[in-house]
């Protein structure tokens, strides 16, 4: 009887089990580690040898040498077939480029991006291997936010995992002179930089006799803009800021889209200022994030409205159920200035472990690249091509009741359909929505 109950014991751990025997009712509470203490039926779990593990795995490796396994086989060409492991933490690094000759800030298939050279630069280095070079997302790579086709950046942030000996200075001998790495900084390893970011600040740089009225043609270099013009400029600005729906302001948007919806924190036009005797102006515009064109699409619609082409009801009608078809302002002027991280600062910044995401210590740096590479690019493009001055004899004659499709469209659809061919669907980080609490921010701020 008792073996009887010692079996039903070990099938009935930590619980209490009710037998039937001899037509009577035996109720037992038995603790099972008690009961295996003193029974002979006690099993030893195998010690878990790591080494042994080990060196059954580095045998199966079919890319390793049995003879020497921490040695990688070298193929018929010389190179190496195993990738070096490297001890690798997360850093972000502080970008500057002008993107006039480039195919935007994301990596595309057969085209010149700001990541290519990035990525060269680092792989010639020795800071990324081959294996990080072909699967970007083998080492956390990430960017703010992805500038479009000749668009420029003063201050963009990437975030990836790097080797502890990263050194910035040697990176930037391998890049173009219109491409720098400012500084680099440790962050969290959890830290992502598009999703992290909790604002993004435009400037727009143009010429002011964009804002002529369009009844009167006026050279660029004669024309000078005045006090109350500025004044009605920032009045129609403040239409754009708050939480608006902007479907009408990028392309394949649904009125219906929640991503649609983006918060726009100010947006404004500075003082004037002369270059090589053209007056130009920067609209500066401080959001959330932004979708594809969406900036460039604002820029349109507030020169067709100042110059006169346009009522000012067709901005209010832009922002509802309606479909509109937003003029789209040239790239040239357009620079990513600033890429915001408050709530990092805030959470991170004051732990004594890890740094605030401010640039204060290179903003020389910065300013003297805006004035050597980025600004003098755009200006004098400008004033010898006159680029915003033939657009905006397209801009008088725009209608705002169907879709047209201009030359930077046709290179979008080109640039979709050369994705497709390589499996990969394009995505914007500007289409994608960022989750920022507001009133978070403004207590922050």
């Amino acid at each position: 009887m008792i073996q009887k109950l010692l079996n039903i014991a070990l099938y009935s751990a930590r619980t209490y089990t009710s037998v039937k025997f001899d037509k009577s009712t035996i109720k037992t509470s038995i603790v099972f580690s008690k009961i295996m203490s003193n029974s002979d039926t006690n099993i030893k779990k195998p010690r878990y040898d790591g080494r042994s593990k080990k060196r059954q795995w580095e045998e199966r490796r079919s890319d390793r040498d049995p003879k020497n396994p921490k040695q990688a086989k070298v193929d018929g060409d010389g190179e190496i077939e195993a990738y070096d492991r490297i001890r690798r933490r997360k850093f972000v690094l502080l970008l500057g480029y002008s993107g006039v000759d480039y195919y935007g800030m994301q990596r595309n298939p057969k085209m010149k991006t700001i990541e290519e050279e990035l990525f060269n630069a680092l792989l010639k280095c020795e800071f990324i291997n081959k294996e990080c070079y072909d699967q970007v997302q083998n080492m956390h790579f990430q960017r703010a936010a992805r500038t479009d086709k000749g668009v420029s950046a003063a201050r963009q942030i990437c975030s990836m995992k790097l080797g502890e000996n990263l050194d910035i200075e040697k990176v930037n001998k391998y890049l173009p002179e219109v491409i720098r790495i400012f500084a680099s900084k440790r962050v969290t390893k959890g830290f992502n930089s598009k999703q992290q970011c909790d604002g993004r600040t435009y400037i727009y740089i143009l010429p002011t006799v964009a804002f002529a009225n369009s009844d009167k043609p006026i050279k660029q270099n004669e024309y000078r803009i005045s006090e109350e013009k500025l004044a009605e400029i920032n009045d129609l600005l403040k239409n754009f800021e708050g939480t608006k729906n902007f479907h009408n302001f990028t392309s394949k948007k649904k009125y219906n889209d929640p991503s649609a919806s983006r918060f726009i924190r100010s947006f404004i036009c500075e003082k004037p200022f002369v270059r090589e005797g053209v007056e130009f102006v920067v609209l500066k515009v401080y959001g959330q994030s932004f979708m594809l064109h969406q900036i460039r699409k604002m820029v349109g619609l507030t020169l067709a409205i100042i110059r006169g082409v346009a009522p000012k009801e067709t901005l209010l009608q832009a922002f509802k159920n309606e479909k509109v078809c937003v003029p789209r302002a040239p790239g040239l002027g357009l620079v990513l200035d600033q890429v915001h991280y408050e709530r990092y600062n805030y959470r991170y910044g004051k732990d004594g472990m890890h740094e605030t995401l401010t640039w204060d210590e290179v903003e020389d740096k910065v300013n003297d690249f805006k004035e050597k590479y980025i600004y003098p690019t755009i200006i004098n493009t400008e004033i010898n091509e006159e680029s915003m001055v033939q657009w905006l004899e397209k801009l008088d004659q725009h209608t705002y009741d169907e879709d047209e499709e201009d030359d930077d469209e046709k290179d979008d659809n080109e640039s979709d359909d050369e994705e497709r061919k390589y499996g990969k669907e394009k995505k914007s980080d500007k289409n994608e929505v960022d989750n920022i609490d507001d009133k978070t921010l403004e207590k922050i701020n």
